[in-house]
């Protein structure tokens, strides 16, 4: 879209930084740009020496430019907002300058990409937009727009959870025994010496309760044996690894995610209650809040918008902070939080 007129174009640029300037005069308007200044009535817009109405320019963008309605939707909403807004060629859709500032004094502090509520989305995809967006310095936003033209903007992050809870090996070796889907200590002292070290499990009386994946990590770390109730005999630790993979679902995926949280150094807990794999504490759970939600999820993991507004919309209103932990060769954690630019 061409603006012919030199002294028009410049008011246009100037006032805007609308479009981009042309050799001897005039300006290039995206057709995003110029749809916007159309339905502003800021613009004229004609074809073939024919007046075109907003309808007509939205139907014509509509027509040769894939997913013109959902971008166009996050740009109006952008200007709205007060952003300067530049429409990209290429991984993302626009990026937006800081409001009240310009091309020529500022940088772009966020890179948008424009989706629809029904869009399937791929978290490998995520995790590469987000390191791209870092390196350059600026935040990454996902404007979510609904079946009634409504929108959400969520930012991505990578995240690096850290906690205060012991990570140093425990001394001596507890004996449990696997009885239906959880592992019993029933030595006091052992069942102290566990819970103590790290606060692993729940006591029952002088019993100490371990979830399966808990159980996995420390048989690991050296620090349990195991024995089947149904056999009487020891299993190993990939006796226990199978049994869980038989018993519960995306049981390899959680116990990495488990395990690389331990080693952080945070309490790790269920997170069944809150719809998420795990709640995970910076140190002791007698001292603190769940300050995260974490999601494993595997790096070819699909979801739908729907799911990810849930989750970020739960964890909200639990004042806790939700990370999904990408799992492939090694743990990855993402953070989609609500934004409003």
């Amino acid at each position: 879209m061409v603006v012919s007129d030199q002294k028009e174009g410049n008011q246009l640029y100037n006032r805007g930084n609308y479009g981009y300037p042309r050799r001897g005069g005039g300006l290039d308007l995206d057709l995003a740009e110029a749809t916007y200044l159309l339905e502003s009535s800021r613009i004229e817009v004609s074809q073939n020496g024919s007046p075109l109405t907003f309808e007509e320019l939205f139907n014509h963008s509509s027509s040769v430019l894939e997913g013109f309605d959902i971008k166009y939707m996050v740009y109006r909403d952008m200007r709205q907002r007060g952003f300067v807004v530049k429409v990209e060629s290429g991984g993302f859709d626009m990026s937006v300058f800081p409001r009240g500032k310009t091309m020529s004094d500022s940088r772009p502090i966020y890179m948008v990409r424009a989706a629809s509520e029904r869009t399937a989305f791929d978290i490998g995809t995520f995790s590469g937009e987000v390191s791209e967006t870092a390196a350059k310095g600026k935040q990454l936003l996902y404007g979510v727009v609904d079946e009634e033209g409504d929108l959400t903007y969520y930012n991505m992050s990578v995240r690096d959870p850290r906690g205060e809870a012991p990570v140093l090996p425990i001394e001596g070796k507890a004996a449990g025994r696997l009885i239906r889907d959880r592992v019993f200590v029933f030595s006091k002292e052992e069942a102290e010496r566990i819970r103590a070290a790290g606060f692993y499990g729940k006591m029952l009386n002088n019993i100490l309760q371990l979830s399966i994946i808990e159980s996995c990590f420390l048989m690991r770390e050296g620090a349990l044996d195991v024995v089947s109730s149904e056999t009487g005999a020891a299993m190993s630790s990939q006796d226990l690894v199978d049994f869980g993979r038989a018993s519960q679902d995306e049981f390899d995926i959680r116990l990495r995610a488990f395990e690389d949280l331990r080693r952080r150094g945070l309490v790790v807990k269920t997170g069944f209650k809150y719809g998420t794999h795990f709640r995970v504490y910076e140190r002791s759970p007698d001292d603190c809040h769940a300050r995260y939600l974490v999601h494993a999820v595997s790096a070819s993991n699909v979801a739908m918008w729907p799911e990810i507004s849930r989750t970020v919309r739960l964890s909200g209103g639990v004042k806790k902070e939700i990370l999904f932990c990408r799992v492939s060769e090694g743990t990855e954690y993402l953070e989609f939080r609500w934004f409003r630019p």
